[in-house]
């Protein structure tokens, strides 16, 4: 699928039957490829136990098949019926506050529920009996949405001793546990598993590993309800694309580990509606309020391409102004169709719209669609229009690998959380402002869990890695790659301890880096870094006193530690002692960048540059026209140079040819 292909998310069941013809037919002729649906429909499918009523479902598929439609099917788990609520309310989840939440909305059931896990696979086994071989039904979602509204932890009884048989296996004996776990501190022992409490509503913060098992038991049991449905798909469905569609944002599980059963990972695209939640200065979100972060879109399909195994698509992508965010202001005109292209250029093989049609009552009716609730064309469609135009003009190509790559670890994230050492710790926002920083220098990135081969990167970077097994720190010893290596990494064992040679741990000897304090300073507290062979630059938050014998690049200037290295190079990688942004990271990544003999480009912070096979896309997020960055040879395909504003240009690059002798 080199191509872009385009859907829409539809909701037949909250429209009158009169309609659904017609929406198939616009629908065609809009240009769109997929329809999905089905994903909230246990309740009406099943309004009773064993009592179904599949026709009116029966008749959309056929309606939307033979117009020329692929159905993405969904197993209908993210909403169980109320009476199957009534008939077990032990499934619902448990906040942290201990309380239980409740049935009205949406993705109120616990992940550690036998009960539902149960259920759930009889549902997934009537929906797919029933079309896993229609010749309509061309892929599966399942569920929707993991962790939407924080429902991956959940506090319940079965959470707990769901947890205490994890925990039994994972350690086997009482004393294997206490003695990893370090419950001597405080006088916490346990003399069975049967003891063991879930990790909130304590007086103080839990213990970390505690807490950090808690999380991967928790993650596990996502994983768990994740595969037992396409294991059903599997056998019922056989051929058909297998997706979910994760959140973007959303650590609180493992999605290498969940993307690992899946045929193509899908997420959900809004990138306005994250906006206001990202670590951008003030003045940024201002600059940026109607287009989104310049890197949300590219960030998102990178990693879940890199997930995906080259195989990404976007299940929703926003078209107007949501409804669910704190402010949820208007998109630019002409940034859905941006959002598009720059989602193709960074891997994806499909996007669809979220949704058909303007709902007219219940909790969306803000949120905005293809139509309005009236059938008038919105915003979306007009620009939806022009897509279609587009992907006419443009010829196929396929992504090729990043040099480039960033592996990201989901249980150091979860680390970081537990024991942040600073209430202003960014986190996961770390790794989103250095591929930000290396997507202003011109570099396309990949994203690598814990089995991805390293082959073949130039540069591997690590920005926030606390947790590095021996065996990562073996594969990056053994490759050819140049690597930098952020503060913190290395700073914990995967039991959650200091290691034996304190920090960076099993990077200490590719870094030539011993770390012997760490501190984290508030804003009033700014201090600078001096680059060697550069500027000044403002710091504040994360730093780490060090000994080396390696290059020193920048030192801290400071009336506590003064002269203290800031960055340190060794002959495999760059290691910071602190966390560094905006021109700071910027200038030490591009130093990076030509260290591993990679070119850079000079871009404007608004543009934003792609490719994808021969293709070339350069996006403008600001609001005057940019030039492209300097080249040669190059035919145009779609816009101009300068780039319009919020607008993009396409171009291939001609090699011109050899003069005959």
């Amino acid at each position: 699928m080199s191509k872009l292909e385009l859907g829409v998310c539809y909701y037949p069941e909250q429209w009158d039957r009169s309609q659904w013809q017609e929406d198939a037919k616009r629908m065609v002729e809009m240009g769109l490829d997929w329809v999905r649906i089905a994903e909230f429909t246990w309740g009406l499918i099943e309004p009773a136990r064993g009592q179904f009523r599949w026709g009116w479902l029966d008749e959309v598929i056929g309606i939307l098949g033979q117009a020329g439609l692929k159905v993405m099917m969904s197993t209908p788990t993210a909403a169980p019926p109320k009476w199957l609520i009534d008939a077990h309310p032990e499934i619902l989840p448990v906040g942290p506050d201990g309380r239980v939440r409740g049935y009205g909305s949406r993705r109120h059931y616990c992940f550690s529920s036998e009960i539902y896990l149960a259920e759930a696979k009889r549902i997934a086994t009537e929906y797919a009996s029933r079309y896993g071989k229609n010749p309509h039904v061309h892929a599966w979602q399942i569920d929707n949405e993991y962790n939407d509204h924080d429902t991956v932890l959940s506090y319940s009884m079965a959470a707990r001793s769901g947890f205490q048989r994890w925990l039994q296996k994972r350690y086997e004996t009482i004393d294997a546990l206490n003695q990893t776990w370090g419950t001597v501190f405080w006088g916490s022992l346990y003399s069975g598993f049967d003891q063991i409490e879930l990790p909130n509503g304590l007086v103080a913060a839990p213990n970390p590993t505690h807490a950090l098992d808690f999380m991967r038991y928790s993650s596990d049991r996502v994983r768990l309800f994740n595969k037992a449905q396409v294991d059903i798909l599997r056998e019922h469905s056989p051929g058909r694309d297998i997706t979910h569609n994760f959140m973007a944002g959303s650590f609180e599980f493992d999605h290498h580990a969940v993307a690992a059963d899946l045929d193509v990972v899908g997420f959900d695209s809004y990138p306005l509606g994250n906006l206001m939640g990202s670590t951008l200065s003030d003045d940024e979100k201002r600059r940026y309020l109607r287009t989104g972060a310049p890197d949300y879109q590219g960030f998102h399909c990178d990693l879940y391409r890199s997930q995906g195994r080259g195989r990404m698509w976007v299940l929703e992508q926003q078209p107007g102004p949501v409804d669910w965010a704190a402010k949820n202001p208007s998109p630019a005109e002409g940034m859905v169709r941006l959002w598009t292209w720059a989602a193709y250029a960074h891997g994806a093989q499909a996007v669809m719209f979220f949704r058909w049609r303007q709902a007219k009552f219940a909790q969306e009716q803000y949120h905005t669609a293809l139509l309005r609730s009236d059938n008038s064309p919105d915003q979306a469609a007009v620009e939806l229009a022009q897509i279609v135009k587009d992907r006419e003009t443009l010829p196929s190509a396929t992504r090729s690998k990043a040099n480039v790559a960033i592996p990201l670890d989901y249980s150091s994230i979860w680390a970081a959380d537990i024991l942040p050492h600073d209430d202003e710790f960014p986190n996961s926002h770390i790794i989103r402002e250095w591929y930000a920083s290396l997507r202003q220098l011109g570099a396309d990135v990949d994203f690598l869990g814990p089995e991805d081969d390293l082959d073949g990167y130039a540069l591997i970077l690590l920005p926030q890695s606390m947790i590095v097994s021996a065996d990562l720190a073996a594969k990056l010893s053994d490759s050819d790659a140049k690597l930098v290596i952020g503060a913190r990494s290395g700073s914990k064992t995967p039991q959650m301890h200091t290691p034996a040679n304190l920090a960076p741990g099993t990077l200490t000897e590719l870094t030539g880096v011993h770390v012997t304090r760490v501190e984290s300073l508030p804003l009033l507290a700014q201090e600078h870094v001096q680059l060697i062979n550069g500027p000044r630059h403002a710091f504040v938050g994360w730093r780490e006193i060090v000994e080396t014998n390696e290059s020193v690049l920048a030192r801290f200037e400071s009336a506590y530690c003064d002269g203290s290295p800031a960055v340190v190079q060794s002959n495999r990688a760059i290691y910071m002692a602190m966390l560094p942004r905006g021109a700071l990271l910027q200038s030490i990544l591009h130093q990076a960048l030509e260290w591993a003999g990679l070119s850079t480009l000079n871009c404007d912070p608004d543009i934003r540059i792609a490719r994808r096979g021969t293709l070339h896309f350069a996006f403008n997020f600001g609001d005057t026209p940019k030039p492209l960055p300097a080249g040669d040879h190059r035919r145009l395909l779609i816009g101009t140079d300068p780039v319009d504003v919020r607008d993009m240009t396409v171009w291939q690059e001609d090699v011109p040819l050899k003069k005959s002798i």
